[in-house]
Formats: C-alpha cells, sequence, structure tokens
C-alpha cells in the first residue's frame, strides 16, 4: 500500500478537480443536474480511484482502479470538447 498523495499523477488530478469545480460555478443553473454535474463527477471520479487503487492490497487491483480512472479522464476529456463547441 503506497501514500496516494505521494503520486504527481493524483496531485495534478485533485489540482485538476478542484479547478473544474471552480469552474463549474459559472455554468447556468439549469445545467446544475445535467452537464456541471458530469463534469464535477467525473473530475472526481479521477483521483478518488487513484487513492482507492493505492489502499487495494495486490497489483492486479491496484491496476484495475488506475484503469477506472483513466477511463474517468477519458470520459472528461469527451464532456470538456462538448462544453467548448
Amino acid at each position: 500500500m503506497q501514500d496516494y498523495k505521494q503520486l504527481i499523477v493524483w496531485q495534478k488530478s485533485h489540482t485538476f478537480a478542484l479547478l473544474l469545480y471552480k469552474e463549474t460555478k459559472f455554468f447556468p443553473k439549469e445545467e446544475l443536474y445535467g452537464i456541471t454535474s458530469q463534469i464535477r463527477r467525473s473530475a472526481l471520479s479521477i483521483p478518488a480511484n487513484i487513492a482507492e487503487g493505492c489502499g487495494r492490497l495486490t497489483d492486479k487491483e491496484n491496476r484495475q482502479f488506475f484503469q477506472v480512472s483513466l477511463g474517468s479522464y477519458m470520459k472528461q476529456n469527451i464532456i470538456c470538447c462538448f462544453v467548448k463547441t
């Protein structure tokens, strides 16, 4: 088990999630339960899954949570592309 806070990927994803939470404050109120919620949940999922993976006992479990985190990152990219258009 390793300290997830020491991982650069966790630090950057945590900073990214905080940034997106701040930015979505300015989204229209009618989007609170739509795109705003999607952005916030997927952004928070990235560092959360990294942390959870670090708490697992086997490398296989650890990799599984890192893969889920990568999937959340990819989802976040699609959502951000959608919002920009």
